[in-house]
């Protein structure tokens, strides 16, 4: 079994506050994290990157989004919004064991995997290293490790302390899957597995697949006319009705078990 758990996902849109309400509204989620635009990096903050987000658990995971700080003229987040021509998907970020990481960081290294930020190995309670786009297809993907990782609802250095709180699982309580679209999905998957060192398989629907400990990372052929990118997630329901009921209510909804909301598709499984 993999050791390798998707523990956040992140997304990237427009409208900040929009963004949040909606999530609240289908899904009943709660803030844990909150950057305005201020926040320094001791804390979590991205305000640096001329960013501000928030971050929602799902059970024992974490759905963040970012947003372009509205006085800051460029950015990473707006050009990444303006590359995929609108909101979408933006990181998968990993949680990997702690005995792995300085052994996962050197195998990256030597393979020529660039990183664009590398918060050190040495730090006791947490490390993470983003991966460059270029060298791990899809958008900025990340590896991390955290004290606390015997337990699934251990601590995060990103969401802040006393995360739990805020854990709402009325409705959904996972999440399942990071669904990536590609012209070329094959070739995606083999990267992807050279990075994570863990072998493709297939979906159901025969796509390209990696299976880590807790979801599925898949790779399909784009349908929407957009490029490439972190198109969806999947969330595991605990009332599938009551989302789509909310997400009718508020024009978010975008299929027979899939939900809109900016711009990644939420697929309730």
């Amino acid at each position: 079994m993999s050791t390798i758990r998707i523990r956040q996902i992140a997304q990237v849109g427009s409208d900040y506050a929009g963004i949040e309400q909606q999530l609240h509204d289908v899904f009943g989620l709660d803030v844990s994290y909150r950057d305005p635009g201020d926040r320094p990096p001791s804390e979590a903050g991205v305000s640096p990157f001329g960013l501000r987000n928030f971050i929602m658990p799902i059970g024992d995971q974490f759905l963040e989004t970012v947003a372009p700080k509205p006085d800051v003229a460029d950015s990473a987040g707006a050009r990444y919004i303006e590359r995929r021509g609108g909101d979408g998907g933006y990181m998968v970020i990993m949680q990997v064991p702690s005995a792995e990481f300085a052994s996962r960081r050197q195998r990256l290294l030597d393979d020529g995997v660039r990183l664009v930020s590398d918060h050190g190995i040495d730090d006791l309670d947490h490390a993470g290293m983003q991966l460059h786009p270029k060298d791990c297809p899809g958008g900025i993907q990340e590896l991390r490790c955290n004290l606390e990782e015997d337990r699934d609802d251990g601590a995060w250095w990103p969401t802040g302390p006393n995360w739990q709180a805020h854990k709402r699982t009325d409705i959904v309580r996972a999440i399942r899957g990071a669904e990536f679209q590609t012209p070329d999905p094959a070739d995606w998957a083999a990267r992807w597995s050279q990075i994570l060192d863990q072998p493709v398989g297939a979906d159901a629907a025969g796509n390209p697949a990696i299976e880590l400990q807790n979801a599925t990372v898949r790779f399909v052929r784009p349908t929407d006319g957009r490029p490439p990118g972190l198109a969806g997630i999947d969330l595991e329901a605990v009332d599938g009705d009551r989302a789509l009921a909310n997400a009718d209510r508020i024009g978010v909804r975008s299929g027979d078990d899939t939900i809109m909301i900016c711009g990644l598709r939420l697929r309730l499984v």
